[in-house]
C-alpha cells in the first residue's frame, strides 16, 4: 500500500532550462509565412524549390527543404510554434510525495508560460547510478482523471505506462492535456489557435523538466502515448527534436481513412478547430497529411502501435503513413528506426505491445547520440 506524505508547504524550486533552437513566431495566434502544399503526400521524396519547381530529394539536405513545408503547413492548422524562452524559469512546485518500493512519485506544477501553470507526475526511480533516460508519457482522454490514467490511478486498465516505465528504470512525467484532470486552460484566450499547439508548448516545457533533473540524461528523451497521448507524442517530438525515440498507440491514421475522410472529430475545440473552419473537414483541402507527420520524425526512433480493430483510427491508414515514411528512413540510413506492430485488438495498449514499446525506448535510449 503506498504511503502518502503531503507536504504542509510548497516547495518552489527554481530550476534552469536549457537554451534549445526552435521554428519560433512573435505568439501562437500567428500563421507562418506561405510553404507550398504537395498534392501527392505518399511520395514524399520530391520538394519544391524556390522557384516552385518539382524537384528530387536525392540529399538529406533536400529532405529538409520539404521537412520544413511539412512543419509549416502543419502550423497553417494548428497556429505558429511560439518562441521557445531559456529565459523562463521553470518555478517547478513540489505538493505531494509518495514513496513505494521502486520509485517515488512526486506531484508538481511547473510554469509553461507566463501566467499559466501545468500539474504533471514525475517518477524517479529508487537506486539510480548515474543518470537516466527521461520519457514524457502523454495521456489518452480522460477529462476527470488526466494524467493520473498513466500513472496507474485510475482509468482503463493498460494504460500506466509512466509507472511501469518508471519501474524499468526511466524517470517520466506525466502532465495533464488542456482542460484535462487538474489542468483548465482557455488556450484560444491565450491566442491560441488550437488546443493541439497548446499542448505541443505545454509538453515542450516537460522535456525541459526532464533535463533539469539531475537524474536525467538530457540528451536521452522520449516520448510516449496512447490515443490523444499517441499523437501529441508525435507532434511533440515533430517540433522538439530534443525527442530522440516516439512510442504511439493508437495514435493516428492517414486523414483520407479516419472516419471514412470526415475530420470533424480532430476538428472541436479540444483540437484543431481550422480543421472545420477554414478546411471544411475534407482531407482532399487539408494542408498536411500523416503520411508527411510521420517521415518529419525521420531520422529518429519510431514505433507505432496500430491495433486490427481500432474503431478510432484505421489501421489501413497507418499501414499508407508507414509505407509513405520508409523510402524517407531509408534516404536517411535509418531503417531499423522505423517500426511498427498491429496487435489482434481494438482501441488499446495491449501488455505484449506494452512491454515491446518499453524495449523499444530502452534499445533506442540506452546511450546518448
Amino acid at each position: 500500500m503506498l504511503k502518502q506524505v503531503r507536504r504542509t508547504q510548497v516547495a518552489v524550486i527554481l530550476l534552469s532550462v536549457v537554451s534549445v533552437t526552435f521554428l519560433a513566431s512573435p505568439g501562437p495566434g500567428q500563421l507562418p509565412p506561405e510553404a507550398p502544399i504537395y498534392e501527392d503526400r505518399d511520395n514524399l521524396l520530391v520538394y519544391r524549390d524556390a522557384t516552385s519547381q518539382l524537384r528530387p530529394v536525392q540529399t538529406p539536405q533536400d529532405w529538409q527543404t520539404r521537412r520544413a513545408h511539412i512543419l509549416a503547413n502543419m502550423q497553417k492548422v494548428m497556429g505558429h510554434l511560439p518562441q521557445h524562452d531559456p529565459r523562463l524559469p521553470l518555478e517547478i512546485q513540489v505538493t505531494e510525495v509518495t514513496r513505494t518500493g521502486r520509485y517515488v512519485r512526486r506531484k508538481i506544477s511547473y510554469l509553461a508560460e507566463k501566467g499559466d501553470r501545468v500539474p504533471a507526475y514525475v517518477f524517479v526511480p529508487l537506486g539510480i547510478k548515474g543518470k537516466v533516460p527521461g520519457v514524457v508519457c502523454l495521456h489518452p482522454t480522460n477529462r476527470e482523471l488526466g494524467k493520473g490514467v498513466v500513472s496507474g490511478l485510475g482509468g482503463l486498465p493498460n494504460r500506466a505506462y509512466a509507472v511501469e516505465l518508471a519501474e524499468r528504470g526511466f524517470v517520466t512525467i506525466a502532465p495533464d492535456y488542456v482542460n484535462m484532470g487538474e489542468y483548465q486552460c482557455d488556450p484560444y484566450a491565450l491566442g491560441y489557435v488550437s488546443a493541439t499547439m497548446k499542448g505541443i508548448v505545454n509538453h515542450r516545457r516537460a522535456v525541459d523538466v526532464l533535463q533539469s533533473l539531475p537524474e536525467v540524461d538530457g540528451a536521452r528523451i522520449g516520448a510516449i502515448g496512447h490515443s490523444l497521448g499517441g499523437h501529441n507524442s508525435i507532434f511533440l517530438a515533430v517540433f522538439d527534436e530534443r525527442v530522440k525515440c516516439v512510442v504511439s498507440s493508437c495514435g493516428y491514421c492517414s486523414f483520407r481513412t479516419y472516419m471514412k475522410g470526415d475530420l470533424r472529430g480532430w476538428s472541436h475545440a479540444g483540437y484543431m478547430p481550422l480543421i472545420i473552419k477554414q478546411y471544411g473537414a475534407d482531407p482532399k483541402k487539408m494542408p498536411f497529411e500523416f503520411t508527411e507527420v510521420i517521415a518529419a520524425l525521420a531520422p529518429r526512433a519510431f514505433l507505432t502501435v496500430a491495433p486490427t480493430n481500432d474503431h478510432n483510427f484505421d489501421v489501413n491508414g497507418v499501414r499508407e503513413c508507414i509505407r509513405a515514411a520508409e523510402p524517407v528512413y531509408r534516404l536517411l540510413g535509418a531503417t531499423d528506426k522505423l517500426r511498427a506492430i498491429y496487435p489482434q485488438a481494438g482501441h488499446d495498449f495491449p501488455e505484449q505491445a506494452r512491454q515491446e514499446a518499453y524495449q523499444w525506448l530502452t534499445h533506442n535510449l540506452a546511450e546518448a547520440p
